[in-house]
């Protein structure tokens, strides 16, 4: 073989192995899409597949019927910001940075927007997954943070955001603008601005409470866009849908889904909120709207190719609301469970939660192993293949497997009212007037926490109370009844 021909086989030979390599590479594994539903104020009972039965829920449903349904799975908190501060930072409401809601401006249309913000310095699942090679989208209501400050969705993890910024304009439907990364996307047909909460006007209509653009509908569309422009690679979905929370707005094609029968009078505004014709068949409306939402993302993930390579969450931030014509008697949206929104009960705080994973997760499958929203940044961060940052939470991998988790403490606090769950017992404390009441209640035999134990139990609330105690710490940004007792 003289020199020229042993070249030409060198050559060959490399790139032949170059090819090769080339084609290895291209059939590595994608990492697994992460797609994160959040609803907003949905009650555990408000699901079909968690008992409902008058308001129509076929795609969640669906997903229960194809993953695994966390029957005792917990928000954050039992109010807006605080519990997405919770699921995103990894950081029970003892330990997080945001323990409340709390705002930055009022309610006029030229009032400042946003809530208390996100600092720079908080690690947030987004930035993990974002340094680990997933573009990641927020879109729905933030409510961590208004514009300029440190709070925005860009500056905590997401390369893309739309929605609403301020959990108070997110009251209105049909808003002046929505928030296309840093910028102001103004709504067609929306431009002039009104209050969502009024009480009814008789020389008026129901009509004036409603405008062109339906901004859920905006919306979603950027969230199709998303998927579809990263289909490709593998992404982190974060849907933070503004349904159910009030007020009573959706679509009259939408309303007609229900029975007219359901609604013998309106409501007219006089418990918050805007005013409906319907009161009834608008809030079901919007739960069954939320589900057609969770339908639209599962089909675009289906049309790109990609279902059977992401896992899905559904859940919700807290419990129902109880406000603003909501009826939760008529359709016992707590599932039979004590209290609601803005309260540690467990009507509060515990909420439906289905998962999705096709060939991790087995149909039909479910869990009674006490979760919480915590848990979802190591969790995710395990999906990813990623190192987290400490948190108060544990992946959950284990119960997709059909296991359980070690027992632990989850923790509470919220106003004049803290929260302990440890295996069956839960600990109550309220700050009263002369002290300190407490309530402890076993969950496995009253789960409707209607028999407080504490007096029969006393060694048992000492021991939970010093539990509790020991999984918080004070924070100078919201004091709380409890920090003297840390002291």
């Amino acid at each position: 073989m003289n020199r020229i021909t042993q070249i030409i086989t060198i050559l060959m030979l490399s790139a032949s192995v170059v090819a090769k390599s080339t084609l290895q590479l291209s059939k590595a594994p994608k990492k697994p899409n992460i797609v994160f539903i959040l609803a907003d104020d949905l009650g555990y009972g408000e699901v079909g597949c968690f008992g409902q039965e008058f308001i129509q829920t076929p795609n969640i449903d669906q997903l229960a019927r194809e993953g695994l349904k966390l029957t005792e799975h917990y928000s954050g908190s039992p109010v807006c910001a605080s519990s997405r501060c919770a699921l995103l930072t990894g950081k029970h409401i003892g330990q997080a940075i945001i323990r409340n809601n709390r705002e930055l401006g009022g309610w006029g249309p030229d009032e400042p927007e946003g809530q208390f913000p996100l600092p720079t310095s908080a690690p947030t699942i987004s930035e993990t997954l974002q340094s680990n090679g997933y573009a990641t989208g927020a879109f729905g209501k933030w409510g961590l943070g208004g514009p300029e400050t440190s709070g925005l969705p860009n500056d905590q993890g997401f390369d893309t955001f739309y929605g609403y910024l301020c959990q108070r304009v997110a009251h209105n439907y049909y808003p002046t603008h929505l928030w296309n990364n840093k910028e102001k996307d103004m709504l067609n047909g929306n431009e002039a601005w009104f209050s969502a909460h009024q009480k009814f006007d008789e020389a008026s209509s129901f009509e004036k409470y409603s405008a062109k653009t339906y901004a859920p509908d905006k919306i979603l569309e950027e969230t199709v866009q998303f998927i579809d422009a990263h289909a490709t690679e593998p992404f982190f979905l974060y849907f933070a849908s503004i349904i159910p929370h009030l007020a009573l707005q959706i679509p009259d094609k939408e309303l007609d889904l229900y029975p007219l029968g359901w609604d013998e009078k309106p409501y007219l505004g006089d418990k918050g909120y805007l005013p409906h014709k319907r009161p009834r068949a608008a809030y079901a409306a919007m739960i069954t709207r939320f589900d057609t939402e969770v339908g639209t993302i599962l089909d675009a993930l289906k049309r790109n190719g990609i279902a059977e390579n992401t896992i899905v969450i559904v859940t919700s931030d807290n419990g129902p609301s109880w406000i603003g014509g909501v009826d939760m008697e008529f359709f016992k949206s707590s599932g039979g469970l004590r209290g609601r929104k803005a309260q540690l009960f467990e009507g509060g705080i515990k909420v439906p939660t289905v998962v999705r994973w096709p060939n991790h997760i087995q149909p039909s499958t479910e869990s009674s192993t006490p979760s919480a929203f915590w848990d979802w940044y190591p969790t995710l961060a395990m999906v990813a293949g990623a190192e987290c940052k400490e948190t108060n939470g544990v992946s959950l991998f284990p119960l997709f497997a059909g296991g359980s988790l070690q027992e632990r403490g989850l923790y509470w606090e919220h106003g004049r009212v803290q929260a302990y769950r440890k295996g069956d017992w839960k600990l109550m404390r309220f700050k009263e007037k002369d002290g300190i009441a407490v309530k402890l209640f076993n969950l496995s035999e009253d789960p409707s926490e209607t028999t407080n134990l504490a007096r029969v139990n006393p060694e048992v609330v000492e021991r939970l109370t010093a539990q509790a105690m020991a999984s918080r710490t004070v924070s100078v940004d919201f004091p709380s009844f409890l920090d003297k007792e840390q002291k």
